[in-house]
């Protein structure tokens, strides 16, 4: 039996041995929806915390339902481990491990590198290997590709195949999860494209596309983030021309968005965070130098969005001097560290630089946030408030708000007397607004 032949019977008849390499925010979710799916699935994490989490049937992620990770734990349908040998027990293993940028702002492909060799020494003739990790078009066949024909000693196409198919999670989103969002393929021949889709048209409730390569499907995940990147950008843009022509940008992009065509709504904030928008564009801008090509229009929204920080802290610094305040020295409470509403992560949140530039002109740093006690910075551990109420807030001279969480009583927080720069419009519906600046 062929190579395609046998792993669609095992496709069909779900003895199909799936796996997922990183149990993050992309690969947990991906590895519960495998195993929900009636697919025996392996998770391997070089974080024994994380493996002993998943084994005990512990959630650690907030967009999985916590009785769904037990049962599957406990009907065997899922484990978790750090023996990177047991790669020869399956059929099918996706790839989802961080893509950062190094300290110089350029691609740390050193994790991708280290799964793939990990994968390569221990996998067998008749695996499907999937890059889901964020990267720039060609690292799927110019990186994964001969490393694990290095290392496996196995021909690609021949012995196995390789795909790419990017992650499209959106941390929070109570519409679109891993199970219901379309999925993009783009493989290293017909054949594999074929069967990988086949793979996720059988454990998604979904429509899976397939492109002409995975480099096609790398650059479309790219191309994702870059378009909100560069709009993101516009709009942080025109708010600093607006606060200066004195025009509400807010009420700007109500009034656009009221077009039912040609026009999607972004909108201005403190600066980009997450894993996916401020960090893509490097990704994309750093391939593209290898061409000698400089992605112009793509760099200038980045040094907006990248100055948004230091610019929030000026305007800030304003609104004390108005009221007779020096930055130095002022006491300001940060409202909200995570870096989107109603979520517990901080990665690459714009409050973290807002609250680091505020240190800078001395300011006395405080903070709040519903969905996060404490953050980690630079090996420090920065606890926050631990509730919210208007004795607490009149300690302060300026309440920043950083993240617009729901369930926030903002109604509380401007009418405690104290100023407020609302640098995300969530106190739009509050109707004294004689202390209140928006961005």
């Amino acid at each position: 039996m062929s190579l395609k032949a046998a792993l669609i019977e095992k496709i069909n008849n779900k003895t199909l041995t799936m796996g997922v390499f990183g149990l993050g925010y992309v690969g947990l979710p991906l590895a519960v929806d495998k195993a929900k799916h009636g697919f025996k699935t392996i998770g391997f994490d070089v974080s024994a915390q994380k493996v002993e989490m998943v084994n005990a049937g512990k959630n650690y992620i907030a967009d999985i339902v916590d009785n769904d990770l037990q049962a599957l734990v406990e009907s065997g349908m899922l484990e978790a481990t750090t023996d990177f040998s047991r790669i020869a027990e399956v059929d099918f293993v996706a790839i989802s491990v961080p893509t950062p940028l190094d300290v110089h702002q350029q691609p740390d492909i050193s994790y991708v590198r280290a799964s793939t060799e990990a994968i390569g020494k221990h996998m067998r003739q008749g695996i499907i290997v999937v890059l889901e990790s964020t990267t720039y078009p060609g690292t799927t066949e110019e990186l994964v590709l001969p490393i694990l024909e290095r290392e496996s000693g196995l021909v690609c196409g021949k012995d196995f195949y390789l795909g790419f198919s990017p992650e499209r999670v959106d941390p929070g989103n109570q519409t679109y999860k891993t199970s219901n969002t379309p999925k993009l393929v783009g493989a290293v021949g017909e054949d594999a494209s074929e069967v990988i889709s086949m793979v996720y048209n059988s454990i998604l409730d979904t429509k899976v596309y397939t492109v002409s390569s995975p480099a096609v499907a790398e650059m479309s995940k790219l191309l994702e983030n870059t378009y909100r990147n560069i709009n993101i950008g516009l709009v942080n843009e025109l708010a600093i021309l607006c606060h200066k022509m004195g025009i509400d940008i807010w009420e700007v992009i109500d009034a656009a968005k009221t077009k039912p065509y040609g026009f999607q709504a972004f909108y201005p904030g403190p600066g980009l965070g997450g894993h996916c928008i401020p960090l893509d564009p490097y990704y994309l801008g750093w391939k593209a130098r290898e061409f000698g090509f400089h992605t112009s229009m793509i760099e200038a929204s980045m040094m907006i969005n990248d100055r948004m920080p230091e610019y929030t802290v000026e305007r800030a610094g304003k609104i004390l001097n108005r009221y007779r305040k020096a930055l130095n020295g002022a006491k300001v409470l940060i409202l909200g560290v995570a870096y989107k509403q109603d979520i517990d992560d901080y990665r690459e949140s714009p409050a973290i630089r807002v609250i680091e530039e505020f240190k800078r002109f001395g300011a006395e740093i405080s903070f709040y946030d519903p969905y996060i006690a404490a953050y980690r910075e630079k090996g420090e551990t920065v606890e926050g408030l631990k509730t919210l109420d208007t004795e607490t807030l009149r300690r302060f001279d300026l309440v920043c708000i950083t993240t617009g969480h729901t369930n926030v009583d903002y109604d509380m927080v401007a009418h405690a007397g104290v100023p407020v720069f609302d640098t995300r419009n969530v106190t739009k519906n509050v109707k004294n607004r004689e202390n209140i600046e928006l961005l």
